[in-house]
């Protein structure tokens, strides 16, 4: 097993295991580093974030959150704007960060475009088709490593989709890949307009 997959296996098997204090002690540091390293610039003051193509964190599932900052600092994943706030986190940092994240209540972003009925009756079929619901749950609010989608930015969620479908962009597995190839432009719009107005 590699160590990164222990290391999954570890922040996955960790966090429920704590109890309430402990728990809250952690999103308590973790709330101190998002101030310390201006995280709500980008991402929201409270995780809601109001800037295209940056995801909201509030609601999200902590072992997600920690997933993606292990994956930043180690270089696995590569988005330029997250290198710098995620290198030399430790471990315990990103549990932390994964913590607080998850006790912000979810929201839509502000500037959320209405619901266009057409696309949204579109989108839950393709949904469905898909079977997302099955890892991230049928609410959409996700799962252990799977993230909460439901409500997301609606360009973001786009932009990831087609990240997937063309191999830009790959998780701990290629699962997403696979489930999103050959899907057009047009498909993904409608999938990411029904899961934002979730």
């Amino acid at each position: 097993m590699t160590g990164l997959r222990v290391l999954l296996l570890g922040l996955a098997l960790m966090a429920p295991a704590l109890p309430a204090a402990a728990q809250g002690d952690a999103a308590a540091r973790g709330a101190a580093l998002v101030a310390e390293r201006n995280c709500g610039v980008c991402h929201g003051e409270r995780g809601i974030s109001a800037m295209p193509g940056i995801p909201s964190l509030a609601g999200q599932q902590a072992e997600f959150v920690a997933l993606q900052l292990v994956l930043f600092r180690e270089g696995l994943r590569d988005v330029p704007a997250m290198q710098a706030p995620a290198d030399g986190l430790t471990d315990q940092q990103v549990e932390d960060l994964g913590a607080y994240v998850a006790t912000l209540p979810h929201a839509p972003p502000p500037d959320r475009a209405p619901r266009d009925a057409g696309a949204f009756e579109a989108g839950a079929a393709l949904a469905g088709q898909l079977r997302c619901g099955v890892c991230h749950l049928p609410a959409l609010t996700g799962q252990n490593q799977v993230p909460h989608i439901a409500g997301q930015r609606e360009d973001y969620l786009a932009e990831t989709l087609k990240a997937y479908r063309d191999s830009k962009r790959h998780g701990s597995d290629t699962q997403m890949n696979g489930v999103v190839q050959g899907l057009s432009d047009a498909q993904i719009a409608q999938i990411a307009h029904y899961v934002a107005q979730r």
